[in-house]
């Protein structure tokens, strides 16, 4: 018995929202494993709400995984989603390098539909490259990739060899497993997994019921990482967390509630535990 997983989170916290390290924290408690926040902003709401306030503590970033070193503390895994410049990404650059034993995913937060977030520059696009270059496991969305590998963005005419050809252009800048997510055909949306040691691609589909809320790839990745670290294999993880974001999204929309709250999973975090407890 090797006890319980720590998983060093490195997100923001928001109070509204159902995102980042709100998401995550309940995600992977469920799924038995402690997520350990690194927080690296705190806002009353998430930022696509008209107003929020927002406390950026990247200044404490710097000390706070100090005191972590200086306690020799290990991690089994290391999950970084969204960062907000530079400074951010370098502070996680170190930690990921202090810590050579973890599993590192790394959910390059840049942009959406095609478009870069505003908050992104050149520089911060070729630190996030860096940062992926020395991950185990990237997540994606179809934007994120094409933006990672030079790649032209088309939201509904995205072949099956051209997202091939996206995730080993990923692989090849490092990482072992390649997840793209968000891969939208006609009805259907599609999560395309590449697992470089293997050589082997699979897709898991769900049906697309043009519902969009806030928080689903936190929630998606926080999945991921729970089922693989109580040794779960990457299909199994895949297919489950597509399985789940589809049936919280479908009980959500029922009550016509603002998208930027995010989905409604606390109602199924008891599936969570069912679907750990299954055997591949």
């Amino acid at each position: 018995m090797n006890g319980v997983k720590k998983v060093a989170t490195i997100n923001d916290l928001s109070g509204i929202g159902r995102c980042s390290l709100t998401a995550a924290l309940p995600i992977l408690s469920t799924l038995g494993v402690q997520c350990c926040p690194f927080p690296t902003a705190i806002l009353s709401s998430q930022t696509e709400f008209d107003k929020f306030s927002f406390l950026d503590i990247t200044n404490e970033m710097n000390n706070y995984k100090n005191v972590w070193k200086e306690l020799n503390i290990n991690f089994d895994c290391i999950y970084s989603g969204f960062l907000g410049s530079e400074k951010q990404i370098d502070i996680v650059l170190d930690f990921v390098l202090d810590n050579k034993d973890s599993l590192v995913v790394i959910d390059p937060v840049m942009g959406d539909n095609g478009i870069l977030y505003d908050t992104f520059t050149e520089n911060m696009c070729n630190k996030m490259k860096e940062l992926v270059s020395i991950a185990s496991i990237v997540t994606p969305n179809l934007t994120e990739a094409c933006i990672l590998t030079g790649e032209e963005y088309k939201k509904y005419d995205t072949s099956n060899e051209k997202v091939m050809r996206i995730a080993k252009k990923l692989a090849q800048m490092g990482p072992e497993k390649i997840i793209i997510t968000g891969i939208i055909r006609e009805s259907e949306i599609y999560n395309f997994a590449y697992d470089k040691g293997r050589d082997e691609f699979f897709i898991v589909k769900s049906v697309f019921n043009n519902e969009s809320y806030s928080g689903t790839g936190d929630i998606f990745t926080s999945i991921i990482i729970g089922l693989l670290l109580n040794n779960h294999n990457l299909n199994f993880a895949i297919k489950n967390a597509t399985n789940f974001i589809y049936e919280a999204i479908s009980y959500t929309s029922k009550f016509k509630t603002n998208p930027k709250e995010g989905i409604m999973f606390e109602v199924f975090l008891k599936e969570l535990i069912l679907i750990n407890e299954n055997k591949n």
